[in-house]
């Protein structure tokens, strides 16, 4: 084998040998030896071999301090992009909300349903058993679900009213126009998709595309869930609020329909203290809130 000093380092082995033992010699060379010299040899020959031994363990040295400064410097290097890509995502994110911000703005009937839908979605995406990236494409595709409406006039998406069926066609539109809005940015091309497919519903008749079950994106599906509940215990202009009992009845009821039954499954299972809890925070906390740092597994 291999010898070693007190300081574990390893110490190169020139064989001293008779002619005869030769095939001995290689097989020590096998195991681990650098070198061979046999009898009769001169003190050239061995002064020549010593070097080459020694020249040996030096480049063998050099070489191991090489690799582990080449580790050093790779892991150093890959956590500091470990850490850009994470300030990246951050700064992405400080952007999104910026466009939710303006959102509210065009529509106030959307104020805080934005945040609200996005801590729902993320909370049943977790307890549905959605991972970490899938549930940063949750997150982002739920907080710009409707960016779209940015492209919608004001005179149909703040009319009072109700919409005629032409004004009602103009608005279905959302959906396509933020998928088109969004599609280009690399680290939105996955939540592009929920925003294209928030409208479908789980038996086909929803819109724009009419997809049906897991044709559907899960995190539209589980999304579907989280933005009618806050529709239902969230005032409107034209109603009040209701309770979350009615709103776990309606979406029972359309469950198989409407939504996908395993999700609202998760939902109904859910304490009501739960949703509560995120509804004060993002009421109390306002804009401060970030729907994005639910997405990491972080609290305010």
């Amino acid at each position: 084998g291999q010898i070693w000093n007190h300081d574990r380092a390893r110490i190169p082995v020139l064989l001293l040998t008779h002619a005869d033992h030769v095939p001995h010699a290689l097989q020590a060379l096998q195991v681990g030896a650098y070198d061979y010299v046999a009898r009769p040899y001169s003190p050239e020959q061995l002064r020549a071999a010593v070097l080459r031994t020694l020249e040996y363990q030096r480049l063998r040295v050099q070489n191991d301090l090489f690799r582990h400064h080449r580790e050093q410097l790779i892991t150093a290097r890959t956590e500091l992009l470990q850490h850009n890509m994470q300030q990246l995502e951050s700064s992405y994110d400080v952007t999104l909300e910026a466009l939710g911000h303006a959102l509210d703005l065009k529509d106030a009937e959307t104020e805080g349903h934005s945040k609200r839908v996005t801590a729902y979605t993320l909370a049943l995406g977790r307890a549905v058993g959605l991972r970490e990236p899938e549930l940063r494409i949750a997150g982002r595709g739920a907080f710009l679900h409707d960016i779209g409406k940015m492209a919608i006039p004001d005179a149909i998406l703040r009319k009072p009213g109700k919409l005629t069926a032409e004004e009602q066609t103009i608005m279905r539109t959302h959906s396509e126009l933020g998928y088109k809005m969004i599609r280009k940015i690399p680290f939105l091309q996955e939540a592009a998709e929920i925003v294209y497919s928030h409208q479908e519903h789980f038996d086909g008749t929803g819109y724009p595309r009419g997809l049906r079950g897991e044709q559907i994106p899960i995190g539209a599906r589980i999304f579907a869930v989280a933005d009618t509940f806050d529709a239902i215990t969230s005032n409107r202009p034209y109603r009040k609020a209701n309770t979350m009992p009615a709103a776990r009845k309606e979406i029972l009821r359309c469950a198989g329909t409407q939504f996908d039954p395993s999700v609202v499954d998760v939902f109904v299972a859910t304490p009501d203290s739960i949703w509560l809890d995120l509804r004060e925070g993002i009421m109390r906390d306002g804009i401060a809130f970030s729907p994005f740092a639910y997405t990491f597994g972080e609290t305010k």
